[in-house]
Formats: structure tokens, C-alpha cells, sequence
């Protein structure tokens, strides 16, 4: 399976890449993914940026957020990347709203506006600014949101709310691999993070998007497939993440407040091996 724009999934943002961390906001109905930058701007940090900025447009968040407020760039050699990233994200389907933040003094922020930037990539002088800017140009969504307890009913509930979304939208021919991944998700999270999980599912297009938030900052591990014991049967929904890495288009999991959120897109029937 190939991710957009040459990566493969699952994206796990786990603050790996130098000079570079990510965040989603599950607080509100709409998920804004906020994006940290910091450091001196050199080839090391403009490639991490630029990989964790394919990983967030790949999850195709209702809008993103780019923070430079800690970014060195005297020069202003970042503006590529940010000219580059509003055109990939404007040409996403659904698009993905993007806004930096650069505080007023630094070169940078003379730099964009110098270039007229701000037409199609809006600058703000701060996150909290940029938040309130960029809901207002979030399109209303399709989406159903419940909270569940860390149960053995949670998988059935999560499953019984995907299958309400896509009779409800027309989306029948996703009912069966979209009820297996969110089953798969929802199990995940309560055998492995133990707190309640908020689930959502988002129409996309002609997809459905499925997040389950967790309290556990723990990412989740795609494991390889156990071998078959003599004289058992196969396990299939043991088989976890390894499912939803067959039968999603794409999927990852990103910090989220103390926790994460785990998320997958599905928008055409796929055949689990």
C-alpha cells in the first residue's frame, strides 16, 4: 500500500523527526492538526519538516496549523516548503485548510508577506489566532461522534454507528471493510489503552474517515502476523493493525492532548489477506 506524496503508511507521529512535532486537537468537533517547527533552518530540519508534513496532509485533517514561532530562518529558506504545502493541500479532495504562524518581527513573516503570500496562505501572528481563523473556513462535515467506555460492548457500539453512517450516506459498498477496521481500532484501544475512546467517523468524498482517541500517549505497534498453533484455529480479530494495514487506504495515529488519536480512511471495498 502507497501512502500520498511517496509515503507509505502507517504515519505514527511520534516526535521522531528532529526540530519537528505534531499535534491534533480532538477537542472540538472538527480535528486541526497543529504543527511545530523549531530550531535552525537547515537541510536536516527542511527534510523532517517536509516528510511530517506529508504524513499530515496524508491523514487529511479538517485543517492544519504550522507553527514557525521557535523556526531560525534569517533568510527565509523555508518559504518553498510552505508555498509547496498550501498547493498540496489545496489540491487534496476534500482540500485542507493551512495556516502558519509567524510572529510579526521575525524576517520570515516580512518575507511572506512580501511575496504576497497571504492571498492563498494566510499568516498569523499566533496559534490562537490561527484556530479561530481556521474553523471558520473548515467546510461543515458529515460526521457521527460517540464517546465509549473501555468495554467488551465498545467494538459493537463503534461498529453499530459506522454502519448508521453509511446507510445514512449512501456509502453501503464501504459497510462491510469500514465496520472491520473500526472494530480493529475500538478493540485496539480498549485492550491496550484502557480509558474511554472517543470515535468518529467523517465522510470524505466518496470515503469514510474512522478515528478512535485514546488516553494512552502509547502508539500503536503493527506487529508481524503470529504463526498458526497446531490443532487451533486461526485468530482473525487477532489479527489487529495488520487488518487495518490490509483493508484501509491509509491509515496512522498522531498525539493528541495526553494521548492519541488512531485513524484510518477507507473509500474503496479492499480484501484483507
Amino acid at each position: 500500500m502507497v501512502g500520498i506524496m511517496g509515503v507509505s503508511p502507517p504515519f505514527l507521529h511520534d516526535d521522531t523527526e528532529p526540530g519537528v512535532s505534531i499535534r491534533v486537537d480532538v477537542a472540538a468537533d472538527a480535528a486541526v492538526s497543529l504543527l511545530t517547527v523549531r530550531g535552525p533552518w537547515d537541510d536536516r530540519l527542511r527534510r523532517s519538516t517536509s516528510v511530517t508534513l506529508r504524513r499530515c496532509l496524508s491523514e487529511r485533517p479538517d485543517a492544519l496549523i504550522v507553527d514557525l514561532s521557535r523556526l531560525f530562518d534569517p533568510r527565509s529558506d523555508s518559504v518553498p516548503t510552505w508555498t509547496t504545502a498550501r498547493t498540496v493541500a489545496a489540491e487534496l479532495r476534500p482540500p485542507v485548510p493551512l495556516a502558519l504562524c509567524v510572529p510579526p518581527d521575525l524576517p520570515l513573516a516580512d518575507r511572506m508577506q512580501g511575496l504576497d503570500a497571504g492571498r492563498f496562505l494566510p499568516v498569523y501572528a499566533k496559534v490562537r489566532q490561527a484556530r479561530v481563523a481556521v474553523s471558520g473556513r473548515i467546510p461543515g462535515a458529515q460526521r457521527l461522534v460517540t464517546t465509549l467506555l473501555p468495554d467488551p460492548d465498545a467494538p459493537s457500539a463503534a461498529r453499530n454507528l459506522v454502519s448508521d453512517a453509511c446507510l445514512a450516506w449512501g456509502l453501503a459498498r464501504l459497510l462491510h471493510p469500514s465496520r472491520l477496521v473500526m472494530s480493529e481500532l475500538v478493540t485496539n484501544a480498549v485492550e491496550h489503552a484502557g480509558t474511554a475512546v472517543r470515535v468518529v467517523v467523517t465522510r470524505r468524498g466518496a470515503g469514510l474517515h474512522l478515528s478512535v482517541a485514546d488516553g494512552s500517549p502509547v502508539m500503536p505497534r503493527l506487529l508481524s502476523p503470529a504463526r498458526p498453533r497446531p490443532g487451533l484455529p486461526l485468530d482473525e480479530r487477532g489479527r489487529g493493525l495488520r487488518t487495518v494495514q490490509e483493508v484501509a487506504e491509509l491509515w496512522g495515529a498522531t498525539p493528541a492532548g495526553t494521548g492519541k488519536v488512531v485513524w484510518a480512511t477507507v473509500r474503496k471495498p479492499r480484501t484483507a489477506a
